[in-house]
């Protein structure tokens, strides 16, 4: 199937900046939305952002204006963008992809960590 790998989590002072990666591989034909979710200690899993095959971008809330997210379809690749950070933006990072024309919950990465602390 597809496998999901994300990387880029570490820790950052408040108004710090990262960039998260997440590469796809094995059968990576008819890749559709991608998207990045996020866990907090003692929280249910929350979508970030999301971006679909024909470019349409959608962010919960509390992101806009501070993140971005991005593909690149020949590298198999989306990112995530992320500035101004703040402590509420500490998390665990999901990765999750999506085949065109198929319902479901796609496919997920292991997660990378995000800690937003002085």
């Amino acid at each position: 199937q597809v496998q999901v790998v994300e990387s880029g989590g570490g820790l950052v002072q408040p108004g710090g900046s990262l960039r998260l990666s997440c590469v796809t591989s094995g059968n990576t034909f008819n890749i559709g939305t991608m998207g990045w979710y996020r866990q907090a200690p003692g929280k249910q899993r929350e979508l970030v952002a999301s971006i679909s095959s024909g470019g349409s971008r959608n962010y919960r809330d509390s992101v806009k204006g501070r993140f971005t997210i991005s593909r690149d379809n020949a590298k198999n690749t989306v990112y995530l963008e992320m500035n101004s950070l703040k402590p509420e933006d500490t998390a665990v990072y999901y990765c999750n992809i999506r085949r065109v024309f198929t319902s479901g919950s796609g496919y997920w990465g292991q997660g990378t960590q995000v800690t937003v602390s002085s």
